[in-house]
């Protein structure tokens, strides 16, 4: 029991790390021994954010990496493999919000939500499946943590269309590889997030940010520690019997609609 929320010695890598909910996470995992990756299309920002999680006793180490691209994956997965034979946690967390109303939302602003939130997920965990199997074993299995969101679990009134629609396809496609990784002794689980402080939601939270947390139960919004504490347990042995679930982290928002 003691060793219950251990991830000491593990390695783990999160896209979209270097800020906001990906950040959240990765500060938590340095914290609990993790060897933490971390990657972002901004190289500055991903290499800056590395050395202040490492500042402590951790290590967080910056690849960057642009996933809206087959070529971006790859490099990204070409690098981690000149460092690592072995991955014991991915966190797909990049992603990509458009907003305009209906009646102009554009096509390139359907593809690029669809691209980076739900095809690239796809196919970097299927072009590291090797490593993640390197480190699994039917007592501690490898973990895929993908970032969906409460807009994929209910219906929003904000004009992104492609963003909502891309977060539930993403908690689809974890049940999908929960069923089809289970024999390789890898588990597939997503978060879905309510409203936490990060850029995405910086402009909803000052227009309307009163007025969300009136609606949450909890009445607040998320902070570092609740997202954090979401992902340890997703991946540490607490959770080696779960799999294939969608755990919305939003203070009762959508469980109590």
């Amino acid at each position: 029991m003691d060793k219950l929320f251990d991830l000491s010695g593990k390695t783990a890598l999160i896209t979209g790390g270097s800020r906001g909910i990906g950040e959240m996470i990765a500060e938590g995992f340095v914290a609990r021994g993790v060897k933490t990756y971390i990657s972002s299309r901004k190289a500055e920002v991903c290499d800056e954010t590395a050395r202040r999680l490492s500042s402590g006793q951790g290590e967080c180490v910056s690849i960057p990496a642009d996933l809206s691209s087959m070529e971006g994956i790859q490099h990204l997965v070409d690098e981690l493999a000149k460092r690592e034979e072995r991955l014991d946690i991915l966190v797909n967390n990049a992603g990509a919000v458009w907003g305009e109303p209906v009646d102009g939302f554009p096509e390139s602003g359907w593809d690029k939500v669809m691209t980076v939130n739900l095809k690239s997920p796809f196919f970097l965990t299927q072009k590291l499946l090797p490593h993640l199997a390197a480190a699994a074993s039917h007592e501690d299995p490898s973990r895929v943590i993908n970032i969906g969101s409460i807009d994929g679990l209910h219906v929003t009134d904000l004009p992104t269309f492609s963003y909502g629609a891309s977060k539930a396809g993403l908690h689809h496609l974890t049940r999908i590889l929960a069923l089809h990784l289970a024999e390789r002794h890898i588990n597939v689980n997503a978060i879905a997030p309510g409203p936490f402080e990060t850029k995405m939601m910086a402009h909803t939270l000052k227009t309307a940010g009163d007025k969300i947390v009136r609606r949450v139960p909890r009445k607040r919004i998320g902070v570092a520690a609740d997202m954090a504490g979401a992902a340890i347990f997703l991946s540490s042995t607490a959770s080696s019997y779960v799999t294939g679930v969608v755990l919305p982290v939003d203070g009762g928002l959508t469980g109590t609609l």
